[in-house]
């Protein structure tokens, strides 16, 4: 199924229509503000398995982002962190970047593995902000690639149902998305380090 959603004003019919599916343990496709990505509700291990089989790795090695609403739930997810780190993420978030933060004990009971680190992400993009709200918790973010050997990521979300209807319960079409992915900031260590370039500047954080 092929569900058209407004960006900019996002019915929320339709946002319910799609957070009751993947409470239901559905798997879907979204956009963000960045490029399309698989997601589930990240309480449900047999849809997180999904996903993993979907992208071909085991869940408990796979480095699943996940998609926060707002920065109230971090909390949840990770041990503390410096107010530094705060800062930047206040400043840049809701955007394109994704931060590498220590994980708290909730983080292995999800992903049924042994992961330390979490990757957290909060789009500048209505759709996925709002199905986390309506949901009440975060949902899993991994990017749909591309075949093509030019370009990395699929951007047209017609194209993605056609690969992926039978694998997925739900593609929201967001309109078209970006081919560019989110930068990644390791906020582990002492200093924040850059470990991927990409649509997020970082003239504000470093």
């Amino acid at each position: 199924m092929i569900i058209k959603i407004h960006p900019e004003n996002p019915s929320q019919r339709l946002i319910r229509l799609v957070a009751d599916c993947i409470r239901q343990g559905g798997v879907i496709v979204y956009p963000t503000d960045t490029v399309y990505a698989l997601g589930c509700d990240i309480s449900q291990p047999k849809a997180v398995q999904r996903v993993a089989q979907i992208k071909g790795v085991k869940a408990e090695k796979a480095n699943f982002s996940l998609i926060c609403h707002d920065l109230s739930y971090i909390s949840e997810l990770t041990k503390p962190f410096s107010t530094s780190v705060y800062k930047a993420m206040k400043k840049v978030l809701p955007g394109p970047y994704t931060f590498i933060l220590n994980a708290n004990s909730n983080v292995p009971k999800l992903f049924q593995s042994r992961k330390k680190t979490v990757g957290i992400r909060i789009p500048d993009n209505n759709i996925p902000r709002e199905i986390v709200r309506e949901l009440g918790n975060p949902i899993i973010s991994t990017s749909v690639y591309d075949d093509d050997e030019i370009l990395e990521y699929t951007t047209d979300p017609e194209l993605i149902h056609e690969k992926y209807e039978s694998l997925v319960d739900i593609v929201v079409d967001g309109g078209f998305g970006d081919n560019q992915a989110s930068t990644v900031i390791d906020c582990t260590g002492e200093d924040l380090v850059v470990i991927r370039e990409g649509k997020g500047t970082l003239d504000h954080i470093l």
